[in-house]
């Protein structure tokens, strides 16, 4: 498991691979200009966190 932020859950590292592919094409689009929308790649960041925080809370209820 990865970490990314101390308030992000721990990620697989296909979760990992996604939001670093995420982020790079964000970059990309944030040279292109800052007028240039990003809510897609936001809204799909924001999905694989929250998939990653359902599986956080799934393990910690089987566990204990």
């Amino acid at each position: 498991m990865i970490r990314t932020h101390p308030n992000d859950p721990p990620l697989t590292g296909a979760e990992a691979a996604k939001v670093a592919w995420l982020i790079a094409r964000m970059a990309k689009r944030n040279i292109a200009g800052e007028d240039v929308d990003q809510r897609d790649l936001q809204r799909k960041l924001d999905r694989i966190l929250d998939g990653a925080r359902k599986r956080e809370e799934k393990a910690a209820k089987a566990a204990g």
